[in-house]
């Protein structure tokens, strides 16, 4: 089983080539403006070499009975066409295709650090918010394909989790406060030499995520929540947001619900590790 696999991001394409359960050659490219822009640039992994099919990671609500990715993203020549059709009939090759968010869940849960659990909440942390939600090691996508859409909460606020509770928007608002310009990861290390404005817009960030997975813990009682994305090298991320997720079920004498939380073990190339999977699970 050779595998040409592609990971479809609002500004990176990353490619790779899954082959003895693992991911080889792994590269990126700029994502293009157009479909017949990514098309050409696949063929230069996918042509003069014998793959198998084509597992590929991506943006929107993947409806795999129509075969069209339905929803919005920030590559919206992906949306509602036959995609899947498209590119079959383009590459020669079976495809397969999930939504990034599931299929970096896929990958965590299936060979990573929620590999152990029965039911897991996954939540990307990014640009915005993502997530995939696992039930009995099943991937449950829910009636309309958005199930796991956690960036859509509100978070106990007026704004949604993907616009409120990311390291971009706490670098964001430092940046604005202090007329000057910060990056996520500059942040920690501020907070770490003192700045009481960087610590206060971090301790924010942690809230709204913990206050966002007692909702889902009171509703789905995981046993165990994993932090992917960006951030998710950050190892006190979790512990941080896990501290503050304890208190919030005791206030209310629940901590006997209190799930694991654990960053994800794969980070950057769990997307193309789902990919993979889930071709082999499709096919």
């Amino acid at each position: 089983m050779k595998l040409a696999v592609f990971d479809i991001g609002g500004t990176t394409v990353k490619t790779g080539i899954y082959e003895d359960e693992h991911i080889l050659e792994q590269e990126s490219f700029k994502t293009p403006k157009t479909f017949t822009a990514l098309k050409e640039k696949m063929h230069e992994l996918i042509d003069d070499r014998h793959f198998t099919g084509l597992a590929i990671s991506a943006p929107g609500d993947v409806n795999i009975k129509t075969g069209v990715i339905e929803g919005k993203s920030m590559v919206p020549y992906l949306h509602q066409r036959p995609i899947f059709a498209e590119l079959q009939e383009e590459f020669g090759l079976p495809v397969a295709i999930e939504n990034d968010a599931n299929c970096a869940g896929i990958c965590e849960t299936k060979m990573g650090n929620g590999r152990k659990f029965n039911n897991v909440g996954f939540i990307v942390i990014g640009t915005g918010i993502g997530g995939a939600i696992f039930i009995n090691h099943e991937l449950y996508r829910g009636a309309h394909l958005v199930g796991g859409e956690f960036g859509f909460m509100r978070g106990g606020t007026e704004r949604i989790l993907s616009m409120d509770a990311t390291l971009v928007k706490a670098a964001h608002d430092y940046s604005e406060q202090t007329k000057t310009e910060v990056e996520g990861k500059e942040l920690f290390a501020l907070a770490e030499q003192g700045d009481q404005l960087a610590q206060n817009l971090l301790d924010r960030f942690y809230d709204l995520l913990a206050s966002s997975m007692y909702d889902l813990q009171v509703s789905f009682d995981f046993d165990a929540f994993i932090l992917g994305g960006g951030v998710s090298a950050r190892a006190e991320i979790s512990s941080e947001v896990a501290k503050r997720l304890k208190q919030k079920l005791a206030d209310f004498d629940m901590t006997r619900i209190m799930p694991e939380v654990m960053t994800c073990q794969y980070h950057n190339s769990a997307n193309l590790y789902g990919a993979a999977l889930n071709f082999l699970a499709q096919n």
